[in-house]
């Protein structure tokens, strides 16, 4: 931290502060508003002039306000992300711009009132379950009258069935589910027509589990349907069941295009930056409840809310908070330092170190963990070097997707696969599937290297100023961006309001004159490495040792426990409790006495995001999109000769996975497809072998989050805290540079796949 004087001029008068204020701590900002809020008190208790009247205080908030906005034109010439998110609107008039974003704000209002109207025309689905129990001497039938023309049937049928979808035929004992409509002949139809449904669920052997079996019939009128239930048993013990159903208006490949629509509506707002990332996840969730009240099946406010990962938002919360506290050591700014240090002043060796540090750690950690740690080492050495932090940030992030493919616990779909108890028994457990991904990501990575050297080849890393015009922008916007957090609930609010953003104000000025009188200097290696580690070790120290040792040994705990929860069933802690425990643990001890500093740390409006995202995700798959895409690329495999379909089956899973991941979350995506990719296998007419189909699978899903920017968890983590820092990138800034590595990446796995399987025929 460096002293620097804080001067504050106009209407109100000028307060000078001297205070330790470091640009990139929100921590010391607010204690910067806190002696500027006392100031500005005093001032009011001492300078009767300053409080004669609400008028004075209102012209000048309004005038500064004024001034704020005309002045915001200066920010049109920095390429920080977050100010240039409308360049392209600073080349019309102004009266257009504002028709532009009238218009942007009524359409947006408009979408949002007609899906709220739908959403509460219709009430919550009221489906009671009915229970009953079945034998092989006795059964169960039923008759459902109260039906629509042209509608569907959605049966939900629970009981003590296999956790997978294995064959029937492998199954001794199984429920047989009949579903039959009759419409006799009349006015309507010349002949009788009737439509008759099977559906074989296996029972388990031991009658344990209770497991939710779900499935959708079309009708073809509004005729009574007859529902029965047959047991075929080894014995004559009884089976528990319950069973509900639903009827439903539209059909599957309406209720498709309607979710597709919905995805394409959300890219849009995001791609384009019409709204935050965070608004667009939540308006295309209100769009897709009300697209599934219209359809019939609006879900309950206690559904909706059981859709939500509890223990991811848990793992990040905690997360964020050890972190917080973490920063306030001088940890992060000593290790840029060290990584400055270690790649003697060359920039390529130190991204290159800490893209491989990344990738190591994502193999045996959750890829949200590592960025959490990494992206504040990153962002503090780069402003160390005067680099733009946000490529650097792009390709961590995107090693850590690529090394969490690398593992059995690296990855959420990883993990959803091997702990599939059908594809144990197939032989696909923990050790055979991180052994063969293993190698397949290695490969991966000594290619994605050189590959995102050539990517980067024409980019100049280094920023185009000089380190004082960066290091003022970002001052300006650190000080804008505080300004526009405080609400001004009382006059002293108000006061230091108007005191920020006349200082932004005054910084955008003195930023305008440096850039007419600059000349650019850019150096491309730094020559006087050696003299500048000397200084920066002297002014980049570790502030509290005692508070570091604190934290590094909570830190360590966490970590251990992740380890211990991927490889010890006994510890009955997911890695949200883990990460809960340990940020009591650290606030315990570190012994914080303002609560609310740490808290201003944390990234709300990520967490929002990740909630209504799988709001959004689970919605689109009650709405079949998901299932949709699976049957769709089991028809596309079943028709291809068979001399070809192993390797056609491959290439197409494997993309089909990759583009999906990078639109969809690739965790219910993964779900999906494991028991569309076992049904494939067993399907006598297509004779494919399980094992390639489920490793193009993971390779796919793992790889396919580089695509976009909210195709892995990562990716969204990264970019909050870097918006955080001041250095956020936007959607198009990392597809620009994601999308190209997946297609690379996903290419180098499947030639890893082909070579194994097809070449070697390694199948079994």
């Amino acid at each position: 931290s460096t002293q620097k004087p804080l001067v504050m001029s106009g209407h109100l008068g000028v307060s000078t502060l001297s205070m330790n204020l470091s640009k990139n701590s929100p921590l010391c900002l607010t204690h910067c508003f806190y002696a500027v809020l006392c100031s500005i008190t005093y001032m009011t208790l001492h300078e009767p002039s300053l409080g004669s009247g609400e008028e004075s205080w209102e012209a000048s908030s309004a005038e500064l306000e004024r001034r704020c906005r005309l002045g915001s034109e200066v920010a049109s010439l920095s390429h920080i992300t977050s100010m240039d998110k409308c360049e392209h609107y600073f080349k019309l008039s102004p009266p257009i711009r504002y028709c532009l974003r009238t218009t942007k704000i009524i359409t947006i209002f408009i979408i949002v009132v007609f899906c709220s109207l739908f959403f509460s025309m219709y009430p919550d689905r009221e489906s009671p379950w009915r229970m009953l129990a079945v034998s092989s001497t006795e059964s169960f039938s039923m008759n459902l009258t109260d039906f629509r023309d042209n509608s569907l049937l959605k049966l939900q049928v629970g009981g003590p069935f296999l956790g997978g979808m294995e064959a029937v035929q492998e199954a001794q004992e199984y429920i047989l589910i009949q579903v039959e409509q009759t419409e006799e002949a009349g006015s309507r139809r010349r002949r009788t027509q009737q439509v008759l449904y099977n559906w074989t669920i296996p029972l388990h052997s031991q009658r344990s589990d209770q497991i939710l079996r779900t499935r959708t019939f079309e009708m073809v009128s509004s005729a009574p349907i007859l529902i029965s239930v047959q047991a075929f048993l080894l014995d004559s013990q009884v089976v528990p069941l319950s069973m509900t159903h639903q009827s439903l208006f539209v059909t599957v490949e309406t209720q498709v295009l309607m979710a597709g629509l919905i995805l394409a509506g959300v890219y849009v707002l995001i791609i384009f930056e019409i709204v935050h990332r965070t608004l667009a996840a939540m308006l295309g969730s209100l769009a897709a409840l009300a697209a599934l009240a219209f359809i019939g099946d609006r879900p309950s406010l206690m559904t909706v809310v059981e859709w939500i990962d509890y223990e991811t938002l848990a793992l990040l919360f905690g997360m964020m908070i050890l972190v917080a506290i973490f920063s306030e050591t001088g940890f992060f700014d000593y290790c840029a330092v060290k990584a400055y240090q270690l790649s003697r002043g060359r920039v390529w060796p130190m991204i290159i170190i800490l893209c491989l540090i990344a990738a190591v750690l994502s193999a045996f950690l959750d890829n949200v963990t590592t960025m959490m740690l990494f992206t504040p080492v990153t962002i503090r050495l780069c402003e160390v070097l005067n680099l733009d932090p946000r490529h650097v940030l792009i390709a961590e992030v995107i090693f850590t997707n690529i090394g969490g493919a690398a593992t059995a616990v690296g990855d959420p779909p990883n993990v959803i696969i091997v702990s599939n108890q059908d594809l144990r028994k197939k032989g696909i457990d923990f050790a055979s599937f991180t052994g063969y991904m293993f190698l397949g990501i290695c490969l991966v990575l000594l290619t994605s290297f050189p590959f995102l050297r050539m990517l980067y080849w024409n980019k100049k890393l280094y920023n185009k100023e000089s380190s004082e015009i960066v290091e003022l922008k970002h001052e300006i916007l650190v000080w804008r961006q505080t300004a526009h957090r405080i609400n001004p609930a009382s006059r002293e609010e108000t006061a230091v309001k108007c005191l920020l953003m006349q200082k932004v104000l005054n910084l955008e000025s003195l930023l305008h004159k440096k850039l007419k009188t600059f000349q650019r200097q850019i150096s491309q290696e730094d020559k006087n490495w050696e003299h500048n580690i000397q200084e920066l070790q002297k002014k980049h120290r570790i502030t509290d040792k005692i508070l570091l040792v604190k934290c590094l040994t909570v830190l360590g705990v966490v970590i251990f426990m992740f380890f211990l929860n991927s490889f010890v069933p006994a510890i009955h802690l997911d890695l949200g409790w883990i990460a809960i425990l340990g940020a009591l643990w650290l606030l315990v001890l570190a012994d914080i006495q303002d609560f609310e500093i740490i808290l201003h740390r944390v990234e709300w409006a990520t967490l929002l995001f990740f909630a209504a995202l799988f709001v959004l995700m689970e919605a689109l798959a009650q709405l079949q999109l998901i299932d949709y895409i699976g049957e769709q690329t089991a028809v596309l495999i079943k028709v291809m000769p068979e001399d070809e379909r192993l390797a056609i089956a491959i290439i197409l899973v494997m993309w089909v996975s990759a583009l999906a991941s990078s639109l969809i979350d690739n965790i219910p995506f993964t779900a999906a497809m494991i028991p569309v990719l076992i049904n494939l296998s067993q399907d006598a007419d297509v004779n494919l072998p399980v094992k390639p189909l489920i490793f193009a699978l993971a390779m796919g899903a793992c790889l396919g989050g580089n695509g976009t920017l909210i195709g892995a968890s990562a990716n969204v983590v990264c970019a909050g805290i870097a918006e955080q820092h001041g250095y956020g990138f936007s959607f198009m800034e990392f597809f620009r540079l994601g999308f190209p590595m997946m297609l690379m990446t996903c290419t180098i796995g499947m030639c890893y796949l082909l070579a194994t399987h097809i070449g070697l025929g390694w199948n079994t």
